[in-house]
């Protein structure tokens, strides 16, 4: 096996000069910013399509989960992507891993690629992880026998209003939630290049379509995906009213995700996710701001009260020389010669008064 090219350190370019230009809308940046975790409750479920034709043969499944997680003793939503089918009788599929925050920031990512023809294979692989406000990106293409490697790094500073493959399904579950696209939705995403391109995202209003043999309203998301050095790509995906999507077509293609079993409803309206205090961010949050308070006020408290620490020390001493069978109660009697010394005291005082 070819032992792989690697793309040379990054020069300024009209590319690079470029990517300083492209930013995210002011709007979509306001948008991350506005998620409340109530939302990403509503989000946090699995879901799975199957890819169709134009003629009705499957060709292949789709599915999402979402659920909290902690990357690195961090609270997180952790999103996981997977389709696989074949095209022309030659099977492909694609794996997404994301790691999210509230405002759906990506702290990692990893996406894999992969479509087998007679004669080769080409397979695609990036990984993205942000470490101290940076990202890092690493992209390996293999081509049958040749591989190619490249790295790039980007402040998260240049950065903002970031989606990736990843955190695009999660933001558009949460528009069809809010039942609203916000006008000017330009986000910033990395293409195939690895460079700082766009992405839209705008609203196709409501329409009845069939669902699982049934005539059911949904909400539709249109993403258009800017490139350079191709075509640009349109998604149009329809969701039902609990953010559950019900179809998802490239433009121009001739396959389709569909729903093929609605998901289990109650009277009792959207399904309730039980709340796990480490699990929520914001609570976890306080939780922690709390604790440091607490360890801060208890420190302050034995430094004032230096006879607490003399007072269990002498107790240790004491213990561990006499090794008492009964604990409790060698503890009992230890600290009630402190109060009976301390009720003589007392007495003496009010004599004397």
């Amino acid at each position: 096996m070819d032992e792989g090219k690697t793309a040379g350190a990054p020069t300024v370019t009209e590319e690079s000069k470029r990517d300083e230009e492209l930013k995210a809308s002011d709007e979509a940046v306001a948008f991350m910013a506005s998620i409340e975790p109530e939302e990403l409750q509503r989000c946090v479920f699995p879901e799975s399509l199957v890819a169709m034709s134009d003629g009705g043969r499957v060709l292949g499944e789709f599915s999402v989960s979402v659920e909290f997680t902690r990357r690195v003793l961090q609270p997180c939503l952790l999103l996981h992507a997977q389709s696989h089918g074949a095209i022309d009788g030659s099977p492909c599929g694609t794996t997404v891993t994301a790691y999210l925050t509230a405002d759906l920031e990506v702290l990692e990512e990893d996406y894999h690629e992969y479509i087998k023809l007679d004669n080769h294979s080409v397979e695609k692989r990036c990984h993205m992880v942000q470490h101290d406000r940076q990202m890092t990106i690493n992209k390996c293409t293999t081509v049958g026998e040749e591989m190619t490697k490249e790295c790039v790094s980007y402040p998260m500073s240049a950065l903002r209003g970031l989606v990736t493959e990843g955190s695009s399904l999660l933001l558009m579950r949460l528009m069809a939630l809010r039942k609203k696209v916000p006008e000017n939705m330009i986000f910033i995403i990395l293409d195939q290049c690895l460079h700082i391109n766009q992405t839209t995202f705008s609203e196709l209003g409501v329409k009845r379509i069939e669902v699982c043999g049934e005539v059911m309203e949904v909400f539709g998301v249109q993403r258009m995906v800017c490139s350079v050095k191709a075509s640009s790509s349109t998604w149009q995906c329809y969701f039902l009213d609990d953010g559950h999507l019900a179809s998802r077509k490239q433009v121009g293609s001739p396959v389709t995700m569909k729903l093929l079993q609605q998901p289990a409803k109650t009277d009792k309206g959207p399904e309730k996710v039980p709340l796990v205090w480490e699990e929520d961010m914001q609570l976890h949050s306080q939780y922690l701001e709390r604790k440091d308070k607490l360890k801060a006020e208890h420190a302050s408290y034995l430094r004032e009260q230096p006879e607490i620490r003399a007072l269990l020390s002498e107790f240790m001493q004491d213990l561990l020389i006499m090794k008492p069978d009964n604990i409790y109660q060698f503890a009992r009697e230890y600290f009630l010669s402190f109060s009976s010394s301390r009720s003589s005291d007392s007495n003496l005082k009010t004599r004397s008064t």
